[in-house]
């Protein structure tokens, strides 16, 4: 991923998070009543699913308006891995309490058994719930396409590889979503043609395991995140070639990168600046190397150079401490 693919979302994964949270409020709802009526596991599962939903977009918008907040003097880096933060808490809400209930309540039906009553408005809410899901989820993947679009990469690519962890997490879960409604209309279905509630209830648990893998994916996603994860190596090699393309620089010793909140990176780096760079030239040059940094990346916030002839200290120490183990 390019630096550009770096550059902050703006307001409108905002958006896409209350669209999303607006959908799993009104489908949750419709899903538990015709799961009560019908006494169906699947579709209980499901109505704790569009739960859990609700309370991660609600966990999501609170790490979109917490990780755009600007530095202050307690947090000079800004607030970015606050966002980080909470949409960790929103992985872990998916991985309680929609996989948690859905594999318990789906081995609990298998166990014991449950008979479902009259499913027709169980498959009318799916059908309406899928419709909702559909224009969430649509709205979700029209910001990836577009940013991807705009970036000139795949959607693919551009998943895999944003720090704007909100919209991964409603692009995730609202394909999670749509999957987990046609498996339990599957499971339905299956019951209707066999006369069997085993069905229903395998169908809750495979619902629930769509969810643990979706909440484990964004919970490692997230944890690397807010442990302080690099920026992309694409990245870090432009921001080395764009370095050692300015004449003041001689070598980059070490260059260290991190990812501050969505779209914000810090870099550090130990620089062998040329040899007539000395004094007030060698501020200037620091300062250009600085400016041109930040225009060409829009996503870097922080810059710290440190004028290094050779290896620095750090990396003296760790080569001398793993010449010791060797030892």
């Amino acid at each position: 991923m390019s630096e550009k693919e770096m550059e902050k979302p703006g307001s409108e994964s905002l958006v896409t998070v209350i669209v999303a949270g607006l959908a799993n409020l009104a489908i949750g709802v419709a899903k538990l009543v015709a799961g009560l009526i019908s006494g169906s596991s699947a579709m209980l599962s499901e109505a704790m699913h569009s739960a859990a939903d609700t309370v991660t977009e609600v966990l999501l918008f609170v790490a979109v308006r917490r990780g755009g907040k600007s530095p202050d003097v307690r947090h000079p880096f800004g607030h970015g891995k606050a966002g980080f933060f909470w949409a960790l808490m929103a992985a872990f809400a998916t991985l309680i309490g929609g996989a948690g209930f859905s594999i318990t309540h789906g081995v609990q039906e298998i166990i014991y058994g449950e008979e479902l009553a009259d499913l027709t408005i169980s498959y009318a809410v799916l059908a309406i719930s899928f419709v909702i899901e559909g224009i969430s989820f649509l709205r979700a993947l029209s910001q990836v396409r577009g940013e991807a679009r705009r970036l000139d990469v795949s959607p693919g690519r551009y998943v895999a590889r944003t720090s704007d962890t909100a919209l991964k997490a409603v692009l995730y879960e609202d394909a999670a979503a749509l999957a987990g409604l046609l498996i339990a209309a599957g499971g339905l279905l299956a019951y209707q043609l066999t006369g069997s509630t085993l069905w229903d209830g395998v169908a809750s648990m495979l619902i629930g395991l769509l969810l643990l893998w979706v909440a484990l994916h964004l919970i490692w996603v997230n944890a690397s995140l807010l442990i302080g994860q690099a920026a992309p190596a694409r990245m870090e090699d432009e921001v080395r070639a764009e370095m050692l393309a300015l004449p003041e620089i001689e070598n980059v010793v070490e260059l260290l990168t991190m990812m501050l909140g969505p779209s914000e990176v810090m870099v550090a780096a130990h620089i062998d600046f040329a040899d007539d760079a000395t004094g007030a030239n060698l501020e200037l040059a620091a300062d250009r190397v600085e400016r041109r940094l930040v225009e060409r990346f829009p996503s870097i916030t922080q810059v710290f150079l440190d004028p290094t002839p050779g290896r620095p200290a750090r990396v003296e120490r760790l080569t001398r401490d793993a010449g010791d183990g060797d030892t």
